[in-house]
C-alpha cells in the first residue's frame, strides 16, 4: 500500500507494452512501444490491465482533436479492466480485487494509474473483456439521461447511434426503467438489433427522415429526450420533435459542433439543451456516478437482466485495426483490446 508516489513493489516490471499516437493521424499513427510501469499517486491504484475499451474520444485523439487533459497520460485509453496490484492508503481495493475502471488516459498498456474511486468491482460472472466495455459508456448513459436530463419512467426517449456502445447501454438502461425507446441506425440489420435490446421503434437515417418518421411514430407528439452524438443538422430536427419541456442532451459531435438554429421553439415549449464530455470532470463528480452505478445499475448487470454488448476482441497490437473496424461503423456495441 502507498500514501505517495513509490517505487514498484519487486515482482512489477519497471517498463511495459503499450500503444502511442505517433502522430495525429489515421488508425495506423497507433504504434506499438515501451513505456515505464506508472507510479501511482496518493489516492489511486495501479491495474495489471487484461482488457481496455476501444471508445470515439480514443478515435478523437488520435485524430489530433481531442487532447487528454493536464496531468493525464497521454496514451489512448479511457476504461480498463484487470487486477489491482498496488493500493493507496485508505483505498477500498487492495492487491488482488479484479476491477474495471474509468480511467483519465493510458488504458491502451499492461498497467494503468486511476483513482480507487473511479473503479467499481467487476459485476458478476462478466469476463475481464465484457467489464472492459463497461466504464465510459455506462458513466456517460447514466449522467446525461438519468441525471441531467432527469429521464422517467412513462416518457419517450430518442437515442441517435442505437447499435454503438453508447447507443446499446441506454437502450438497456431506459428500458428498465420503464422508458419507451425510439432509436436511429445506419442499416436495417441495425434497426433489428436495437428492437431485440428493447427499442420500439427503430429507423434507418439512410433510408428515412428521422424526424419525420419520429412524428409518425408518436402520432404527431414527439419524444421528451433527446440523445445525440450528432450534432450538425440534426440539432434542428431534434429541436423539432421534442415535446413541451422536452430535453436534448448532446454528447459529442460527429458533424459539427457549430450550428445555426431559431430560440423561438425552445422558448415556446420550454425546452432544455444541455450536455457533457466525461474525462474533463473531476475525481469527486465521476466517484459520484460511480456510486450511483453500483447502487442502481450494477445488480442489474451482476444479474444479465443488462449488459454490455459485444462487437469484436483485438489485441493489444491490432489497436489499429480495432480503430479502423470503429470508424467503419459497421460493429454493433463494444470493441475491446485483449492486454493480457
Amino acid at each position: 500500500m502507498i500514501d505517495t508516489p513509490s517505487s514498484l513493489p519487486a515482482n512489477l516490471p519497471d517498463d511495459m507494452r503499450a500503444v502511442e499516437i505517433a502522430e495525429p493521424g489515421g488508425p495506423s499513427v497507433l504504434t506499438a512501444t515501451r513505456r515505464p510501469v506508472p507510479r501511482p499517486q496518493a489516492g489511486e491504484i495501479l491495474i495489471a490491465v487484461e482488457a481496455a475499451g476501444v471508445n470515439r474520444p480514443d478515435v478523437l485523439q488520435r485524430s489530433g482533436v481531442y487532447p487528454p487533459p493536464p496531468g493525464a497520460s497521454d496514451l489512448p485509453g479511457l476504461e480498463v479492466a484487470g487486477r489491482v496490484v498496488m493500493s493507496s492508503v485508505g483505498a477500498r481495493f487492495q492487491p488482488g480485487d479484479e476491477v474495471c475502471a474509468l480511467a483519465n488516459g493510458g488504458g491502451y498498456a499492461e498497467y494503468c494509474a486511476i483513482p480507487a474511486a473511479q473503479a467499481l468491482p467487476i459485476p458478476g460472472d462478466l469476463s475481464m473483456i465484457e467489464a472492459a466495455g463497461l466504464p465510459e459508456t455506462f458513466f456517460t448513459v447514466w449522467t446525461n439521461l438519468f441525471e441531467r436530463a432527469a429521464l422517467g419512467a412513462g416518457e419517450r426517449l430518442l437515442v441517435h447511434g442505437g447499435t454503438g456502445g453508447i447507443g446499446t447501454t441506454a437502450i438497456q438502461l431506459a428500458r428498465q426503467r420503464g422508458v419507451r425507446v425510439f432509436t436511429t441506425a445506419g442499416s436495417d440489420a441495425k434497426c433489428q438489433a436495437c428492437r431485440d435490446l428493447g427499442a420500439e421503434v427503430a429507423i434507418n437515417y439512410r433510408s428515412d427522415a428521422f424526424d419525420e418518421a419520429i412524428m409518425a411514430a408518436t402520432d404527431g407528439e414527439g419524444v421528451d429526450v433527446v440523445l445525440d452524438m450528432v450534432g450538425g443538422d440534426y440539432v434542428k430536427k431534434n429541436l423539432t420533435i421534442l415535446r413541451p419541456e422536452g430535453r436534448l442532451v448532446q454528447i459529442a459531435f460527429l458533424a459539427s459542433p457549430k450550428i445555426e438554429f431559431n430560440m423561438l421553439p425552445i422558448m415556446l415549449k420550454r425546452l432544455t439543451v444541455t450536455g457533457s464530455t466525461l474525462r474533463p470532470q473531476s475525481v469527486e463528480a465521476k466517484a459520484r456516478i460511480a456510486a450511483a452505478l453500483e447502487q442502481e445499475v450494477w445488480p442489474l448487470i451482476a444479474s444479465r437482466t443488462i449488459g454490455p454488448v459485444m462487437d469484436s476482441t483485438y489485441s493489444l497490437a491490432d489497436a489499429a485495426a480495432a480503430h479502423a473496424r470503429m470508424e467503419s461503423g459497421d460493429h454493433i456495441g463494444k470493441i475491446v483490446l485483449s492486454v493480457k
